[in-house]
């Protein structure tokens, strides 16, 4: 039966189309895999990862754990460095309190001169610039908890700073020559010069691979010559360093073949032929600067390339992925501020002899938002930490964090605005404009469809290549039996309800009832997983409404095993929020358990499978009719 279930396996999943997975990468904007801090040093190009797979999540798609990167919950800083971060946070918590004011930044659709030159002094807009550069030198950890603050006080001025460094030029950090640094990181740190990340484009939002920007090399090879136009870039009508995607032929060095592939350029304005439209106008964010730059004949010095030619998709999304758990951060830190109002008016609202704080469906409320917050925080700061650590396998947890933090945020802003109820929508307490600004992060870095889609098909690519590895070992049984008995004895364990993964020695004793929920769920992940691929086979990539629910799993068990994790940290330190804490992952442990559990049936359960057809079919009749294709109640016809 295992051979069987093998070989149908590989089979199906073995011809892969390469344009068809090729084009989902495209879509995600996650395909490098994050590497270590930006303040280290970094090649001029990108390396391919050696060595097993560390990802936690990219394992449980083979229904089995790797531990490392979860547990223990880390806890890397030193001592001078947490002084150092917290001398720092002191800094900008009374800048955004004493010298920026979100409301006027928001009504003028702008930031004060002023208090820019303010955040310059203090150096907001070089937090990961090393020190030798002008920069604060700050590791990923560390400009993680900076984005907490920012993300508090006001998001939109948050976008100004995150654009410049976070993306913008994020690229020199990690890819550039000492030549590149030593030229531009003093300029973007120190000197007031905006940096804008210039990737998408009128014909390609999520599908980055079809940009039609063009850079041309000259024919003394000394420079190229750019042309085209990008769309919704941040910081766009202000900046003078840009990273640009374009285009180029590349001449592939074993086959002599030339093939069109994306290249990166640092880009001045003062270059000439650059020049941008007028600010857009937003539904939030709107004191940043958000505008559409065209290249008109620009010449770009040769020593411009960044990260080598060719090579210019993985540096967008290895910098896409690099940043993404400060997104994470970032919101968490505007969570709780929306918890802090939300609690503000339960405490002292009173309604029918009562304050509310003592209704159900209030605590209801404000416990949900909590533990939204508390596994964002968890999240954003674990992968930053690893990060630091040298860890490499975080493409799909820094997704996975972008799209909890994102969704978490809105729903926890929502429910603060209902829980002061006609106070929520006036201006005054500030939540309309949080909420303003909150849509766009569902959308900007990777659009939570999108991400989700990646998450749900990386995983099982890398299931599908682990059965690949068992197939071969039947082809030389004698060599390999102890791959095969391994895999033989684990299915049939968890078939009839022995072995399959154990979380019980990685947690505080009082959660290990969690922990085994947690792992059935993995269990039930993994062979779910085999089941789809199995019936699917390579036509799974055009199966969406089934791998949205895989990855609806994958995020809930990925939530339960970080608030395990930070829980179990607490309790073991003996932290005055111990028993919150265990509270916290307790509640969410129970809940997201059976919302997995859920989420796996719906993608085999024969009801579920029929409702998505019909779904398709509604959506295809509304399509062709543009728009409502009903009859209207009171029609003659």
């Amino acid at each position: 039966m295992l051979r069987i279930g093998c070989n149908a396996l590989v089979k199906t999943t073995k011809n892969f189309s390469k344009n068809e997975t090729e084009f989902y990468r495209c879509l995600s904007s996650a395909v490098a895999q994050p590497k270590e801090a930006a303040s280290k040093p970094k090649p001029s190009t990108p390396e391919k990862k050696k060595g097993p797979n560390m990802s936690f999540m990219a394992n449980i798609f083979r229904g089995e754990i790797q531990s490392a990167q979860i547990f223990p919950y880390p806890d890397i800083l030193s001592d001078e460095e947490k002084q150092y971060t917290l001398s720092i946070v002191d800094t900008f918590e009374r800048f955004f309190t004493e010298t920026n004011n979100a409301a006027k930044n928001d009504e003028n659709a702008e930031v004060d001169p002023s208090t820019l030159d303010t955040a310059w002094e203090h150096g907001a807009f070089g937090l990961q610039v090393p020190p030798d550069y002008g920069g604060l030198g700050l590791t990923n950890t560390q400009y993680g908890r900076m984005g907490e603050i920012i993300g508090k006080h006001d998001l939109g001025f948050g976008i100004v700073i995150g654009a410049h460094q976070s993306i913008g030029f994020k690229g020199i950090l990690l890819f550039g020559t000492p030549e590149q640094k030593e030229k531009y990181l003093p300029k973007v740190s120190t000197e007031k010069v905006y940096a804008a990340f210039c990737l998408t484009e009128p014909s390609s939002g999520s599908d980055a691979a079809s940009i039609r920007t063009r850079a041309v090399k000259s024919p003394d090879g000394k420079h190229y010559i750019l042309n085209g136009s990008k769309i919704w870039i941040s910081n766009g009508g202000i900046a003078n360093v840009m990273t640009v995607f374009a285009k180029t032929e590349v001449t592939d060095p074993k086959t002599g073949e030339k093939k069109d592939k994306v290249t990166a350029f640092i880009v001045e304005r003062e270059f000439g032929g650059v020049s941008s439209g007028p600010p857009e106008k937003k539904m939030g964010i709107k004191c940043s600067n958000t505008a559409e730059v065209y290249y008109d004949n620009v010449k770009v010095p040769i020593e411009n390339v960044l990260g080598g030619e060719g090579n210019g998709f993985k540096v967008a999304m290895e910098i896409l992925n690099n940043g993404r758990f400060g997104m994470g951060a970032t919101l968490s830190g505007t969570m709780k501020e929306c918890i802090k109002k939300a609690t503000e008016h339960a405490n002292q609202r009173l309604q029918f002899g009562k304050k509310i704080k003592e209704f159900g469906t209030i605590q209801e409320k404000l416990a949900r938002m909590s533990m939204l917050q508390y596994i964002t925080e968890s999240m954003a700061l674990q992968i930053a930490q690893n990060m630091d650590s040298g860890s490499q396998d975080y493409h799909l947890e820094a997704a996975i964090s972008k799209v909890f933090a994102s969704e978490s945020a809105w729903y926890v802003c929502d429910e603060a605005i209902q829980i002061l109820g006609g106070m929520g929508f006036m201006k005054e307490p500030g939540l309309e404009r949080v909420m303003r600004d909150l849509r766009i992060f569902r959308i900007f870095e990777g659009t939570n469809d999108i991400l989700r889609l990646f998450v749900a098909l990386t995983g099982i690519q890398y299931a599908g290549s682990h059965l690949k590895e068992l197939q071969s070992a039947f082809k030389n049984p004698a060599a390999n039996l102890g791959l095969i008995f391994s895999e033989a004895s684990k299915r049939v364990g968890q078939k009839i309800g022995f072995g399959g993964v154990d979380l019980s020695s990685f947690v505080y004793p009082e959660l290990q009832p969690y922990a085994k929920r947690t792992a059935e769920c993995i269990d039930v992940f993994g062979n779910t997983v085999e089941t789809l691929l199995i019936k699917y086979g390579k036509n799974i990539v055009h199966e969406q409404f089934i791998l949205n629910r895989l990855a609806d799993a994958a995020i809930d068990i990925y939530a339960m095993a970080i608030v395990l994790s930070r829980a179990t940290r607490a309790a073991s330190l003996n932290l005055p929020t111990a028993e919150h804490e265990l509270c916290l992952a307790k509640a969410w442990c129970l809940e997201a358990s059976d919302r997995t559990q859920k989420s796996l049936r719906k993608t085999t359960s024969s009801t579920h499978l029929e409702a998505y057809r019909k779904m398709s079919e509604i959506a295809k009749t509304v399509c062709e009719n543009e728009g409502v294709s009903t009859t209207p109640i009171f029609s003659t016809n």
